[in-house]
């Protein structure tokens, strides 16, 4: 398997562990969205808490140039540490939720 197939999987069973999360606080699901033509990956909650509309990105990642970029991070663990225990090389995933500047501080790849 090539590596872009390793990540593009790694991903996926990664992002399935959030589907069955439960909310205390409201009717609230978790869908997996993924865009496989262009490497897309994300994680949406979607429901009610009380009469207040929940519709929000949990957690977004993409392949890019073959880095694994994690646009949002929503986790309470985070999602890059998962992604490595998985198989993804840390100098390969890229927190791209932080600024330029920063990302060489984090231990993880910078672009």
């Amino acid at each position: 398997m090539d590596t872009l197939n390793k990540y593009r999987k790694i991903i996926e069973k990664v992002l399935k562990n959030y589907i069955n999360i439960t909310y205390a606080n409201g009717e609230i699901e978790n869908e997996i969205i993924l865009d496989r033509m262009n490497d897309r990956y994300l994680v949406m909650s979607l429901g009610w808490e009380n009469v207040r509309r929940i519709h929000g990105c949990v957690v977004h990642i993409d392949i890019i140039d073959g880095l694994v970029w994690i646009q949002r991070d929503g986790t309470e663990d985070g999602i890059a540490t998962e992604l490595e225990q998985e198989g993804i090389p840390k100098n390969k995933i890229v927190l791209g939720f932080h600024e330029p500047d920063v990302r060489q501080h984090t231990g993880y790849a910078v672009a």
